[in-house]
């Protein structure tokens, strides 16, 4: 172990004296299976980290646990990983370290200790309510108390002019209240209510999809500087790692944990922000949605959690309403006009958000396909063709099941051969979601 303590020793002052085997492990372990597989979870609860990532090395781990692992164990270089962080000011968080958020993680323990279908042997799934095996954070807020004083805004990338203003007069507000603002760093009502918190001066955390050294959107990489700045920016995924379709799903678990509750500002009835709201009511997190104008397509989805008699959500219009739910006890407000609002000033900054392809047509397609097929198609580089242990290393699937993926993908139009590599379909009428 005395080769690494080199690259690793700002990871150990600032982990609390982790020893280094154990920081090793849980780096090595975040690279070679994807976010969020409750039985890699489950084999590093029952035989620890160290003796869980040298038993992947050595192939005696549980079939299921090698499967997950099987395609990028053997590039897995987690001093390398470690080394990056350090250049990027990115320290690995694990549950080992004080600075670890026990609290928010406890609900998520909970429900993977009583999940049946890993007790039952069912097959392993990725995206199952897990605590993170290891947390990737650049900032220097304080980690462990999150939870107990944030609220998670969320909504539609793809937010109108109405979301947009609301998410940052809501975030200013309940920042100047003391509250940390939680959200993903997408575009629409993520960047609008990291910006809104950041104009009141107040606390982000932005929650990545993807290896926070490379931002993504790349065009919300100042705002991804600033949340660092003044807040934290985290991910379970280590430096490198694309931000794949499925893994923004699996993250938007730790941004429900991160937090008191949940505010949906804007949501289609189908969305990564009713996923969220989805994780919020199986943690046992105040739900709460915003309502919009009834002809709205944007506001659908928070009209049907408020509507819904499972997992109902409760009506928000201010600040005000979300202190009254979640915020310190204390603190009260009364609603009024949005133009009124002490964040009037923000409504042109977060309106500024960079429009996205909507790619309706491809989601459409990929929600069709089984599971396999749409991580194979995640794992496709965004620009170029690559060989099928290529695309299983990007994506974390095995070769052989990537290799039955690709005729099906082919003959739905997504994707091409080219001289034995594969690549996204470049015909006009597709394109990547």
């Amino acid at each position: 172990m005395s080769e690494c303590r080199e690259h690793i020793g700002t990871h150990r002052l600032l982990e609390h004296q982790v020893p280094d085997d154990v920081l090793v492990a849980r780096a090595f372990l975040s690279r070679v299976a994807e976010p969020a597989t409750h039985s890699l979870w489950r084999f590093v609860e029952e035989a620890g980290p160290v003796a869980a990532a040298a038993a992947v090395r050595a192939g005696s781990a549980p079939a299921a646990v090698l499967s997950a692992c099987a395609a990028r164990c053997a590039d897995a270089d987690p001093i390398a990983d470690l080394d990056i962080a350090a250049r990027h000011d990115i320290r690995l968080v694990v549950p080992e370290s004080l600075d670890w958020p026990h609290l928010a993680m406890g609900a998520l323990h909970r429900l993977a200790v009583a999940d049946v279908r890993a007790i039952a042997g069912a097959v392993d799934s990725a995206g199952v309510l897990v605590p993170p095996l290891a947390l990737w954070v650049r900032g220097n807020a304080e980690l462990s108390s999150l939870g107990l004083s944030s609220v998670a805004i969320v909504g539609a990338r793809a937010a109108t002019e109405y979301g947009r203003r609301i998410a940052a007069v809501l975030s200013y507000d309940l920042a100047t209240a003391g509250l940390g603002i939680v959200s993903g760093g997408a575009f629409g009502i993520d960047a609008a209510a990291h910006r809104g918190a950041l104009t009141a001066g107040g606390s982000t955390i932005l929650v990545s999809a993807g290896g926070i050294d490379q931002p993504y959107p790349r065009a919300n990489a100042a705002l991804f500087d600033e949340a660092a700045e003044h807040g934290l920016v985290l991910s379970e995924s280590p430096p490198g790692s694309a931000p794949q379709r499925h893994r923004f799903l699996t993250r938007n678990r730790i941004i429900a944990a991160l937090s008191r509750g949940v505010v949906v500002v804007e949501a289609a009835h189908r969305s990564g922000a009713a996923n969220t709201a989805a994780h919020a009511s199986a943690l046992g997190r105040t739900l709460m949605a915003v309502p919009g104008p009834v002809t709205s397509p944007m506001s659908a989805g928070c009209h049907a959690l408020i509507r819904r008699q499972s997992a109902e959500a409760t009506l928000v219009t201010c600040a005000a309403d979300v202190l009254e739910l979640v915020g310190p006890i204390g603190i009260t407000g009364q609603c009024g006009p949005a133009e009124t609002s002490g964040a009037s000033g923000t409504a042109g900054l977060a309106a500024t958000g960079v429009s996205e392809r909507s790619g309706a047509g491809v989601r459409a397609i990929l929600d069709a396909l089984p599971e396999p097929e749409r991580r194979v198609f995640d794992g496709l580089p965004a620009r170029a063709a690559a060989r099928p242990d290529e695309i299983a290393a990007r994506c974390g699937v095995e070769a052989a099941q990537v290799i039955r993926a690709l005729p099906g993908l082919v003959l739905s139009g997504l994707v091409e051969e080219v001289d034995g590599r594969f690549r996204i379909s470049r015909r006009p009428s597709q394109g990547p979601p």
